[in-house]
């Protein structure tokens, strides 16, 4: 008798393949074949599939078709953004927030190593950048500002307006790392002010594999390729493109823009129950970040006292869940997210992400609800006696 498979929590991670991206998919793995960058019938085939990618994910973000540069995720788009603004720039100051992720810092220490100066930009209790500490920190040498839309550990929304608005004054780029925040949330990248937006398709029920980066108009002459080759993309990415995942990413995106109200809707009714179910079982806990301004479909919490890391063990075949970015697996350390916002290493040690989505069910909160509660209760009595 097969196992059944464990409540599904873990959606900052990853979210399953919606079956209507899945069968938009499925041609290009049998007769629709031809490369992308062919000039024959089945080349022009697969290359409609790419530009019905590059239309989809605009029509989703606010964005011109031609803006759009199809990556092989966020990480490729965050690398491409820092290293390639630096390549033709002569200013020398990197501003990135405490709270990125690590395809975002680790391409800023790269740069630092390099000699440019970078710095961090401190962010508040609940996750929010300090927008009044951010005008002391841009200057006239400031490149790029790189801040987050929504951060994949304890799902914090920023103010991406108000910084767009101070790097416009002091002509500097804004590029947002929006993989966790587009096809949940409507977006808007001229009205924000932004000049460089990263994505992945498999945060928003599409395939891993494909991502995009947003890189208005303006903006292009200002950003040097990384990646070297054939010239495709206008010589901005070169590498042959799967059309199977451009079919991909394009119905994914084109589904997030008619549902994403309706998705959002069902969980911001799911997290509100997880979370009252919670702190019925658990009166201790604590929401790590902001109650009020984050992902609908993101819970952080703390359970004072749990190893968090011991309780999702007890619980990894019931339960796929999460006690940070699934980035940094097989690192067990406290979560540099959770230190930047105040936590101790205990608490960032008891802390656990809950995610949740479109194919997520009441029942699926009920039962988790249950399997966390009395799973921690029992580790606390362990603990207590030991």
């Amino acid at each position: 008798m097969s196992r059944s498979a464990p409540i599904y929590l873990d959606y900052q991670a990853t979210t399953p393949l919606d079956p209507d991206v899945r069968a938009a998919m499925l041609p290009f793995l049998e007769d629709r074949f031809g490369n992308p960058h062919s000039e024959h019938a089945l080349g022009w085939d697969a290359a409609e599939a790419v530009e019905d990618a590059r239309r989809a994910v605009a029509e989703l973000i606010g964005a011109a078709p031609g803006e759009i540069i199809v990556t092989g995720g966020a990480t490729e788009a965050n690398n491409l953004s820092l290293l390639g603004a630096a390549k033709r720039t002569k200013r020398r100051h990197i501003l990135v927030s405490a709270i990125e992720h690590k395809s975002v810092l680790a391409p800023a220490q790269a740069l630092a190593e390099l000699g440019l100066k970078v710095e961090t930009i401190p962010v508040q209790a609940d996750g929010i950048v300090d927008l009044e500490r951010l005008p002391q920190l841009i200057g006239p040498d400031t490149a790029l500002v790189s801040v987050m839309a929504a951060n994949n550990e304890i799902g914090t929304l920023q103010p991406l307006q108000e910084i767009g608005a101070l790097c416009a004054e002091a002509g500097a780029l804004f590029h947002t790392d929006a993989a966790q925040l587009v096809g949940k949330l409507p977006i808007d990248v001229a009205a924000t002010g932004i000049d460089l937006l990263s994505l992945s398709a498999h945060k928003f029920y599409g395939p891993k594999g494909i991502g995009a980066l947003y890189l208005a108009a303006d903006v292009r002459p200002q950003i040097a390729p990384i990646i070297h080759g054939g010239g495709q993309q206008h010589g901005m990415r070169a590498g042959t493109l799967a059309p199977m995942l451009c079919a991909g990413i394009a119905a994914a995106a084109g589904k997030a823009l008619v549902q994403q109200a309706k998705d959002a809707a069902h969980t911001e009714f799911l997290k509100s129950r997880l979370l009252s179910r919670l702190k019925e079982g658990l009166p201790a806990l604590k929401v790590n970040g902001s109650e009020t301004r984050s992902l609908s479909g993101c819970l952080n919490i703390c359970i004072p006292g749990i190893d968090a890391h011991a309780l999702l063990m007890t619980l990894q075949t019931e339960l796929a869940a999460s006690v940070g970015s699934a980035c940094n697996a097989g690192l067990i350390e406290p979560s540099y997210v959770l230190g930047s916002i105040g936590l101790t290493p205990a608490e960032a040690s008891a802390s656990l992400r809950l995610g949740f989505g479109r194919f997520t069910t009441i029942d699926d909160i009920d039962k988790a609800t249950t399997l966390i509660c009395e799973k921690a209760d029992r580790l606390s009595h362990i603990r207590a006696a030991a």
